[in-house]
């Protein structure tokens, strides 16, 4: 089984041992290190998590982190202040507002407040819309590792039929536009399911590349994979299991354990994808730095 896995984690250190080269060259040059801030509303623990990955992740790079942490009941006014003062600092290259927010803050509006050349998760119109475009812009942290894992792998992408399983702005849809591209990493023939899909079970077992990504814990079974296809599973759930040690366990959106037995290869949950959505953000914020999207 082992030969199977798509070691995330493995790649990612190999990504980070190439921007933490980058960023010593600049510190050597005497310049300040690349600076990347997160702003945190409330205490969701997935969040939380994931900004302290983040902080650890910038350390082991030499990339400067700052964190804005803001109670959860903090006013929409407030929050953009705090966006506003970050889109002015020229200390900081690149921020992210940790999603999601607490149900009275519009995420959209609040998205739109960031600055384009220092939105290193992707997620401003003007980002989106670049690369929709086929523009150089900043990708979607969790898109941009997909690419980066599928290509660091091995595993071709041209003239394969890719399945991705949910569509939406952070995920689906960007990795169905990136993999469909005329590019080295892309040039494949890519289909966007959803939770409205008629027959999905029909079209996930045409896929040569099966990207999960609907948010539904083992909601991918074995029989909805071709045999031999490659199974790339974006989800990651914390599930309640008394008899765990930790009292929970930690799924993915495919039933890894059979899906194992019939893919080529698979990502684990976690060790998979999560470890490059981190390693992107960092990427992107090097990017920031250097100016090479925005001049």
């Amino acid at each position: 089984m082992q030969e199977k896995l798509i070691d995330g984690k493995a790649i990612a250190e190999q990504i980070k041992k190439e921007i933490a080269a980058e960023t010593a060259a600049i510190i050597d040059a005497g310049k300040r290190a690349p600076h990347l801030a997160a702003v945190l509303v409330g205490n969701d623990p997935a969040s939380e998590t994931y900004v302290s990955s983040k902080e650890k992740a910038c350390r082991k790079v030499g990339i400067t982190s700052s964190t804005y942490r803001l109670p959860e009941k903090t006013s929409e006014k407030e929050l953009l202040n705090i966006i506003n003062f970050l889109n002015k600092d020229e200390e900081i290259d690149g921020f992210i507002v940790q999603l999601p927010l607490p149900a009275h803050l519009n995420a959209d509006s609040i998205i739109e407040h960031i600055n384009p050349h220092k939105d290193v998760d992707g997620f401003h119109p003007v980002n989106t819309g670049r690369m929709m475009a086929g523009l150089p812009s900043y990708l979607p942290a969790t898109p941009f590792g997909i690419i980066e894992l599928l290509h660091r792998s091995g595993i071709q992408t041209a003239g394969k039929h890719v399945v991705v399983i949910g569509r939406s702005n952070i995920v689906g849809t960007p990795v169905s536009v990136l993999l469909s591209r005329k590019s080295p990493k892309g040039n494949a023939t890519v289909t966007l399911c959803h939770s409205q899909t008629v027959n999905l079970p029909e079209l996930t077992r045409q896929a040569d590349i099966l990207i999960a990504a609907i948010g539904v814990p083992s909601f991918v079974k074995a029989d909805m994979v071709k045999p031999g296809a490659v199974v790339i599973d974006v989800g990651i759930h914390r599930i309640t299991d008394e008899n765990a040690e930790k009292g929970y366990v930690i799924k993915g959106d495919v039933d890894f354990d059979e899906i194992v037995k019939v893919a080529s290869r698979i990502t684990p949950v976690p060790g998979g994808v999560g470890p490059l959505t981190i390693v992107s953000l960092l990427s992107n914020t090097l990017a920031a730095y250097q100016k090479k999207i925005y001049q």
